[in-house]
């Protein structure tokens, strides 16, 4: 059974601001390659100036996370959180007409970059987040807790999820019937349009080892307890696996990884250690990033 974590309202507030920002910052990113691979006579002061102040702006935004808020206290600092936080997003949308990045398919490095604003800034984020609580990795999310037990359950879980796939196929021609667009995630369609496997090789690294651990810890390790300890049990489970599928913003995948969120959650309740889960969902990614290439390579091959 799963132990009480000691998660606070206001630091996870803090924590998740803070992961969106590294997002929005991704954006900006985005932006600034977009803006380099275009011609020479686009590349005018006014992005560039405009990419730097929303840059400024976010990590001045960022920056203010980093320590507790009281909001008898510091009504100042979260006025100026505030308005630097909307400064930077409307200067990303901003940048993101101007360079037309978001109107441009994204390619493999492009995903590479959305991956680590996201996964990558939690990962660096949760080390903070810990010792406000007083805590370390191995204490605050079970690391210690029988391992060899729950990464071979994670394995066992992920060789029964395999059949996952199967419904994702089966959700891709109910939609297809149903006339509504049915397209792949946005990663998948990068890895397949990258030529050869070795291309593919950054954003595998991605979604086999930095991929899981992130969601794992803020999905499982964070959401799911704290709404439980609310008196939310239901919630917790449902809530959080509903939002893990839809983070990933695709119909056709969206009831595959709601259900694999199900069983992520019952490892962790099982094994209290959140292991468990990372080993699962890293090995069912790696399963489905080898098949995506044996798929490929299939059907590439003359007929």
């Amino acid at each position: 059974m799963l132990t009480a974590k000691p998660w606070r309202t206001e630091a996870l507030i803090r924590l998740g601001l803070s992961v969106l920002i590294c997002v929005f910052m991704g954006a900006l990113v985005m932006c600034s390659l977009r803006l380099v691979q275009g011609n020479a006579a686009g590349r005018t002061l006014l992005p560039i100036a405009v990419i730097l102040a929303g840059f400024g702006a976010l990590i001045a935004a960022l920056v203010l996370t980093r320590k507790s808020w009281d909001i008898e206290r510091t009504p100042a600092r979260l006025m100026i959180f505030l308005l630097s936080l909307l400064t930077g997003l409307t200067l990303v949308m901003v940048a993101q007409d101007l360079t037309h990045a978001a109107t441009v398919k994204a390619g493999l490095w492009q995903m590479v970059v959305v991956e680590l604003s996201f996964q990558g800034a939690a990962l660096v984020l949760i080390g903070p987040f810990l010792r406000e609580h007083q805590t370390t990795w191995s204490a605050g999310f079970g690391f210690g807790n029988d391992p060899r037990r729950a990464v071979l359950l994670g394995l066992l879980v992920a060789a029964a999820a395999l059949p996952l796939g199967l419904l994702q196929e089966a959700m891709a021609a109910l939609l297809s019937l149903l006339h509504v667009a049915a397209d792949a995630q946005v990663a998948v369609q990068a890895l397949q349009d990258a030529p050869t496997w070795v291309q593919r090789l950054p954003l595998g690294f991605v979604a086999i080892v930095l991929a899981p651990p992130a969601e794992e810890v803020l999905f499982r390790g964070l959401m799911y307890p704290f709404v439980k300890r609310a008196g939310f049990p239901r919630l917790a489970l449902w809530g959080t696996a509903l939002f893990f599928a839809a983070i990933h913003w695709n119909l056709v995948s969206f009831v595959p990884l709601a259900l694999l969120a199900l069983l992520l959650t019952w490892l962790y309740e099982k094994t209290d250690n959140l292991l468990a889960p990372i080993a699962a969902h890293s090995v069912f990614n790696a399963l489905n990033f080898v098949a995506l290439q044996i798929f490929d390579q299939a059907w590439s091959q003359p007929r």
